[in-house]
Protein backbone atom coordinates (compact mmCIF):
# COMPACT_ATOMS: atom_id res chain seq x y z
CA UNK A 1 0.00 0.00 0.00
CA UNK A 2 2.86 2.31 0.38
CA UNK A 3 4.55 1.68 -2.63
CA UNK A 4 1.23 2.35 -4.40
CA UNK A 5 1.19 5.89 -2.57
CA UNK A 6 4.65 6.93 -2.89
CA UNK A 7 4.68 6.07 -6.42
CA UNK A 8 1.11 7.95 -7.10
CA UNK A 9 2.59 10.85 -5.24
CA UNK A 10 5.50 10.97 -7.44
CA UNK A 11 3.40 10.97 -10.59
CA UNK A 12 1.21 13.68 -8.91
CA UNK A 13 4.38 15.45 -8.97
CA UNK A 14 5.85 15.19 -12.04
CA UNK A 15 2.53 16.01 -13.98
CA UNK A 16 2.79 19.18 -11.45
CA UNK A 17 4.95 20.69 -13.01
CA UNK A 18 2.55 22.19 -15.46
CA UNK A 19 -0.34 22.53 -13.52
CA UNK A 20 0.30 23.50 -9.08
CA UNK A 21 -3.24 21.87 -8.22
CA UNK A 22 -1.56 18.72 -8.93
CA UNK A 23 1.26 19.93 -6.52
CA UNK A 24 -1.34 20.15 -3.72
CA UNK A 25 -3.32 16.92 -4.44
CA UNK A 26 0.26 15.18 -3.59
CA UNK A 27 0.26 16.92 -0.32
CA UNK A 28 -3.04 15.90 0.57
CA UNK A 29 -2.06 11.97 -0.62
CA UNK A 30 0.76 11.88 1.48
CA UNK A 31 -0.99 13.72 4.66
CA UNK A 32 -4.41 11.38 4.42
CA UNK A 33 -1.71 8.41 4.16
CA UNK A 34 0.37 9.15 6.90
CA UNK A 35 -2.72 10.48 9.26
CA UNK A 36 -4.88 7.67 7.95
CA UNK A 37 -2.97 4.64 6.03
CA UNK A 38 -0.27 4.06 8.60
CA UNK A 39 -2.42 2.86 11.20
CA UNK A 40 -4.41 0.67 9.50
CA UNK A 41 -1.17 -1.74 8.47
CA UNK A 42 -0.29 -1.22 11.73
CA UNK A 43 -3.34 -3.40 13.06
CA UNK A 44 -3.79 -5.88 10.17
CA UNK A 45 0.22 -6.94 10.83
CA UNK A 46 0.93 -10.40 12.03
CA UNK A 47 1.86 -9.96 16.04
CA UNK A 48 5.37 -10.28 16.49
CA UNK A 49 5.48 -12.65 19.69
CA UNK A 50 5.29 -16.16 16.87
CA UNK A 51 1.65 -16.48 16.90
CA UNK A 52 0.09 -17.24 13.64
CA UNK A 53 -1.54 -14.24 11.81
CA UNK A 54 -4.93 -16.16 11.56
CA UNK A 55 -5.12 -17.29 15.07
CA UNK A 56 -7.59 -15.95 17.44
CA UNK A 57 -4.78 -15.85 20.42
CA UNK A 58 -2.60 -13.20 18.32
CA UNK A 59 -5.85 -10.60 17.66
CA UNK A 60 -6.41 -11.27 21.31
CA UNK A 61 -3.04 -10.55 22.60
CA UNK A 62 -2.99 -7.56 20.55
CA UNK A 63 -6.12 -6.22 21.31
CA UNK A 64 -5.62 -6.75 25.21
CA UNK A 65 -2.47 -5.31 24.41
CA UNK A 66 -3.73 -2.11 22.91
CA UNK A 67 -6.67 -2.19 25.40
CA UNK A 68 -4.04 -2.57 28.60
CA UNK A 69 -1.89 0.61 26.91
CA UNK A 70 -5.28 2.90 26.55
CA UNK A 71 -6.40 1.88 30.17
CA UNK A 72 -2.46 3.09 31.67
CA UNK A 73 -2.78 5.78 29.24
CA UNK A 74 -5.92 7.24 30.65
CA UNK A 75 -5.32 6.59 34.18
CA UNK A 76 -2.20 8.63 33.78
CA UNK A 77 -3.66 11.29 32.42
CA UNK A 78 -6.34 11.06 35.15
CA UNK A 79 -3.83 11.44 37.97
CA UNK A 80 -2.29 13.96 35.98
CA UNK A 81 -5.65 16.05 36.12
CA UNK A 82 -6.20 15.59 39.51
CA UNK A 83 -2.82 16.79 40.65
CA UNK A 84 -2.82 19.66 38.60
CA UNK A 85 -6.19 21.00 38.90
CA UNK A 86 -7.08 19.42 42.77
CA UNK A 87 -10.10 21.87 43.24
CA UNK A 88 -11.83 21.33 39.66
CA UNK A 89 -11.36 17.71 40.40
CA UNK A 90 -13.16 17.71 43.77
CA UNK A 91 -15.57 19.34 42.25
CA UNK A 92 -16.46 16.79 39.27
CA UNK A 93 -16.02 14.23 42.35
CA UNK A 94 -19.05 16.14 44.09
CA UNK A 95 -21.43 16.11 41.11
CA UNK A 96 -20.40 12.76 40.40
Amino acid sequence: MGTLIVSATLVLVVMGFSDHVLWLAAVALLFLYVRYGRTGESTSAAPSNGAPAGGSAGRTDTSYRAYRDRRDRQARWERRYRRERPLEARRQERQK
